[in-house]
């Protein structure tokens, strides 16, 4: 695609549903901390610290997730107004439809995104990534 090329009516779909998860996101994280609030005095033993302990940071992990969301439906957003919504940051080649479908927030195509995935498949020391689900095991 072109700069600026995606249909008028396709952008406008793709920020409503921005604009609705990000409003989404922060209706939850307000629910969250309601809900899931634990007073001091609640707390009866060591079970019951321990369980708050797990709670409390399973919601840190949700609330740093929801965060980052946040913040890439706001670079969505920014790449809408700009007219770069849709192409990749990294070839500057239209990211395919149906990848934006499954992933509105992608800014690389799934070519560049696969070489991505490569380079990282060893970090600095020489593991293999994490992310990959296998055992962290040294190369020689």
């Amino acid at each position: 695609m072109v700069r600026g090329t995606m249909k008028k009516e396709v952008l406008k779909r793709f920020k409503k549903l921005f604009e609705q998860q990000k409003a989404n996101v922060l209706y939850n994280d307000r629910v969250i901390r309601d809900d899931f609030h634990v007073k001091d005095d609640d707390r009866m033993d060591d079970i019951d610290q321990a369980s708050s302990d797990v709670e409390q940071s399973m919601r840190m992990r949700l609330r740093n997730r929801e965060v980052l969301l946040i913040k890439k439906i706001d670079e969505a957003l920014k790449r809408i107004e700009e007219g770069t919504f849709g192409l990749c940051h990294a070839c500057e080649n239209e990211i395919e439809f149906r990848r934006l479908e499954a992933r509105p927030t992608a800014t690389l195509c799934i070519s560049c995104k696969e070489d991505e995935e490569r380079k990282e498949l060893h970090n600095a020391d020489g593991r293999r990534h994490k992310s990959l689900g296998t055992a962290m095991t040294r190369f020689g």
